[in-house]
């Protein structure tokens, strides 16, 4: 049996200490330590790491906190358009869904999607009667509002302009697990409301299997946050695992080049969490913070928001 361990993020971006009060700042950290501990539960129980990412990022869709689920941000048409993906690491197995409305628990369709159809992404209509056909829950407009959602779309509106998640803090909302299990299995979730403003049925690299999100066994899992067009063209989760499976790279040594060089290089903003096949945990980000938090079996847990 190996140890376990998971890793989490609530988004990446341009996060600024000076500007977040005490009281927003305790919200956040207990929201990262109640994903945690969600996914934590399962692992402890000895359940799968595929179980343990859900559970996590179910927890992270339900808090308003976080772009993705019930604090999806607005599009042009004030709708909420969510985009989730999931992926399991033992037969490389995946789901993701895009574009869908309604949908309680974006992440949940994800894992239906690839338990229960033949196939790995379904989009907007689709996938929602999809949904429905499985009898996942579904809520009202009024469950996925947020005032503060609200006003950004409003101010983006105005300004005629596709904002990324908090305009203001240039701040990447998107939410997302990794974790081994005890067998030794890795899994990767990904869940996001995408950009604020947006139009014509955008869809980031979030549901992108290999852009936003993936987990194969013998080499790591990860879960992607950032400026999604420049991950979806770097296709970033995948090249983690490449350079590690064809270049001999350490977990670490993959992410530095993959963020810090690669990305960079062509202006790509944000980060990533993972976890490789030995249980190691890399979260590197190139932006000013990074909501995350991570624990490993028998260490304390760790939650982090700035870059120290």
């Amino acid at each position: 049996m190996k140890k376990f361990a998971i890793a989490i993020h609530g988004g990446a971006g341009t996060i600024d200490r000076n500007k977040m009060t005490a009281e927003k700042e305790a919200a956040y950290r207990a929201a990262l330590s109640d994903a945690i501990t969600a996914g934590e539960n399962v692992l402890m129980s000895g359940g799968s790491s595929l179980d343990a990412v859900e559970a996590a990022v179910v927890s992270l869709e339900n808090c308003p906190l976080f772009n993705a689920g019930k604090g999806s941000v607005f599009t042009h048409d004030g709708t909420h358009e969510m985009d989730a993906a999931i992926m399991r690491g033992d037969n490389l197995m995946a789901g993701a869904a895009a574009g869908i409305r309604g949908v309680q628990n974006p992440v949940v369709l994800a894992r239906t999607i690839m338990e229960k159809s033949e196939h790995v992404l379904l989009s907007r209509d689709g996938a929602e009667d999809f949904a429905r056909s499985q009898n996942l829950p579904f809520q009202s407009d009024d469950y996925f509002h947020d005032d503060f959602r609200h006003q950004q779309w409003q101010q983006a509106l105005i300004d005629d302009r596709v904002s990324l998640d908090h305009a203001s803090e240039k701040k990447f909302g998107t939410v997302g697990a990794v974790a081994i299990d005890q067998f030794g299995n890795l899994a990767a979730a990904t869940s996001t409301g995408g950009m604020t403003n947006k139009r014509w049925g955008r869809i980031g690299d979030s549901p992108i299997i290999g852009s936003g999100t993936y987990a194969n066994n013998e080499t790591c899992a990860i879960s992607c946050t950032g400026h999604g067009e420049f991950f979806i063209r770097s296709v970033v989760a995948y090249d983690v695992s490449c350079l590690m499976e064809y270049r001999g790279m350490t977990l670490e040594e993959a992410c530095q080049i993959v963020v810090n060089e690669k990305l960079v290089k062509i202006g790509g903003e944000g980060g990533l969490i993972a976890i490789d096949h030995k249980g190691n945990i890399c979260l590197p980000f190139n932006s000013s913070g990074m909501y995350r938090a991570w624990k490993k079996q028998g260490e304390e847990c760790q939650v982090k928001i700035y870059k120290d």
